[in-house]
């Protein structure tokens, strides 16, 4: 069997580093063996960022590095799609796959499901199964690009793999046959546990000023059974990238508002996004925070939120693990965060996730200002119980191979 992996953003390729692992261990107990291909469509402007995560989670350089860099929605679909369409043509897969919900997974599920192989593959195949990873999750709300591209390639993929229960109601509701939906678990958080302890050993904690010291005071204001391995200092961590909440100076400006409030109660980190940060310097919002160099080693500056460059994988999964408050408007670091028991507020008024919220420690709290205050003072005081969702056990990458292989017989 022949596949091809399609990562563009790097969401993508934690959950991609999971079926690679996974294509491995088929290979070294099978003699069916699997070829796969990882295409890198280059979606993610911040070349960097994925060079990171290449290292950081052992995924071995994209065989295809489509190069397509930023755009447009219209413009960066389209040229993905011209792009990878003659990679199709010679590769000739029998499988695709794609994962998440970004512009490459629906330019990459298009041209695949519109792809025929006149004379067959070399496995006799006459158009590749396509097969979609983190199926059937929905927000609600179409202005959302993503929800969009997930309703898209959901109707046009033969495979579905899903994550949570409601993801099954949504393909059902929407007509797709249940014999083609498989629940599998969640394959970023496969990709968290295997390198839970590798992260541990970061010394992003001592980096950032955020180790404590005999005789600190600083936990004293929170309750003692609150989220944290006991090493770090109290802290928040916040990411922001939506452009539902950055675009927008007026929103991004209460939120961070906002954020400033709780930086009153503990320091905040905040590894800001590329793009993110040119909507800071755009709107004029840089008084808001502080600008400081990862080594400075100072846990926040006047405003209480401390702005450091972006993290690589296993420094950003330190630094979650050991927070005291995730602040977020990202839809893996609400799974991330219910994981590792540690309390998310999610800047949203709606989540595709919602078993990060009836099993996990997420609370969704909107933009306002108030709200936002609210919910996170909330979460810092009061830790609530929680539960691991079904299937998130480490094996869903292999659950999705061992399906792969019954399918394409």
């Amino acid at each position: 069997m022949n596949v091809l992996l399609v990562a563009g953003a790097r969401p993508n390729f934690m959950k991609i580093a999971s079926i690679v692992d996974a294509i491995h261990a088929h290979n070294q107990r099978s003699s069916a063996r699997i070829d796969y291909t990882l295409v890198h469509t280059g979606q993610h402007y911040d070349e960097k960022m994925s060079q990171s995560f290449f290292r950081d989670l052992g995924i071995p350089t994209p065989g295809v590095d489509l190069g397509v860099g930023s755009g447009s929605h219209a413009a960066q679909t389209a040229e993905i799609m011209k792009r990878f369409e003659p990679v199709m043509i010679k590769e000739q897969p029998d499988v695709v796959l794609v994962v998440g919900d970004v512009n490459s997974t629906i330019a990459c599920t298009l041209v695949a499901s519109k792809l025929e192989y006149p004379d067959g593959n070399a496995s006799g195949r006459r158009r590749p199964l396509l097969a979609h990873v983190e199926a059937g999750l929905r927000s609600g709300d179409r202005t959302m690009p993503e929800e969009i591209n997930r309703i898209l390639t959901d109707a046009l993929s033969d495979l579905h793999f899903t994550t949570e229960p409601s993801a099954q109601e949504h393909l059902v509701r929407e007509g797709v046959a249940k014999t083609r939906i498989h629940f599998v678990g969640n394959t970023m958080v496969d990709t968290l546990l295997k390198h839970r302890r590798h992260a541990d050993q970061s010394e992003v904690l001592g980096r950032l000023g955020l180790l404590k010291h005999a005789g600190d005071q600083d936990d004293r204001a929170f309750n003692a059974a609150s989220a944290g391995s006991g090493k770090a200092r109290a802290y928040a961590v916040v990411t922001l990238h939506r452009p539902s909440n950055v675009d927008n100076p007026e929103v991004f400006r209460e939120i961070l508002d906002a954020l400033s409030v709780v930086g009153t109660h503990l320091p905040i980190i905040f590894p800001v996004h590329p793009r993110t940060q040119t909507r800071i310097q755009t709107f004029g919002l840089g008084n808001t925070i502080d600008f400081a160099a990862l080594d400075s080693g100072t846990p926040a500056g006047r405003s209480g939120i401390r702005c450091v460059e972006p993290l690589g994988y296993l420094e950003f999964l330190c630094l979650t693990a050991n927070a005291r408050l995730v602040l977020t408007d990202s839809g893996g670091i609400q799974e991330e965060t219910t994981v590792l028991g540690v309390p998310c507020v999610t800047l949203r008024d709606n989540t595709e996730r919602p078993v990060t919220m009836t099993h996990g420690t997420n609370v969704l709290v909107g933009t306002k200002k108030a709200g936002i205050i609210d919910g996170a003072l909330k979460k810092l005081h009061h830790r609530e119980s929680h539960r691991i969702p079904e299937g998130w056990d480490g094996r869903a990458g292999d659950r999705i191979i061992d399906i792969l292989t019954q399918q394409t017989v």
